[in-house]
């Protein structure tokens, strides 16, 4: 049985090495780094809280990684459904840079609108770079609904642009613009 010793210095490792991706991928799924924040923090407790369960080190960041998804899920089933986001944010101090962002932030505003369920396979498929079978072990779901999610997921995108006027730009078979 190891040490609460060892098992705290092992957990301390595994966060300093990986809870900087952890939090991009909870980002990506809440849009909001204070939500992820919080996302992340739960999805930490229940993995320390499991250390012992989970055995081998090298499962621990799939584990996370699970917690982190179906936490998120759970979340947005409970939430207040009084809040609705606005279009317009409050002012920042500093330099504006969001001219250089506004593809990429409209982008992730229609991402921000697909059903949970559909934006984590989004994340999990193009961001996290998983394969269908990866993705549907992460979720817990068979490979077939990664791909109906999926192809549900960019058909609702592809609408979502069409109805702001944005034209999409000509793309591989991979969803990737051809090099020029």
């Amino acid at each position: 049985m190891e040490s609460k010793t060892k098992i705290e210095a092992d957990f301390r490792d595994f966060v300093t090495a990986r809870s900087a991706a952890l939090h991009r991928s909870a980002f990506l799924l809440t849009g909001n780094w204070a939500t992820a924040e919080d996302l992340v923090q739960t999805a930490l407790t229940k993995t320390y809280l499991a250390w012992r369960r989970i055995g081998d080190i090298g499962s621990v960041e799939a584990y996370a990684r699970r917690v982190l998804f179906t936490t998120n899920v759970s979340w947005w089933r409970r939430m207040w459904r009084n809040e609705h986001p606005t279009e317009q944010l409050p002012e920042s101090p500093g330099t504006d840079h969001t001219d250089a962002h506004v593809e990429r932030d409209l982008m992730w505003r229609f991402v921000l609108k697909l059903p949970p369920k559909q934006r984590a396979v989004l994340v999990l498929r193009y961001y996290e770079d998983m394969s269908e079978a990866e993705t549907a072990s992460m979720l817990g779901v068979a490979a077939g609904t990664v791909k109906s999610q999926c192809s549900r997921a960019l058909a609702n995108l592809r609408t979502q642009l069409a109805e702001a006027g944005i034209e999409m730009a000509a793309t591989n078979r991979h969803g990737r613009r051809p090099a020029t």
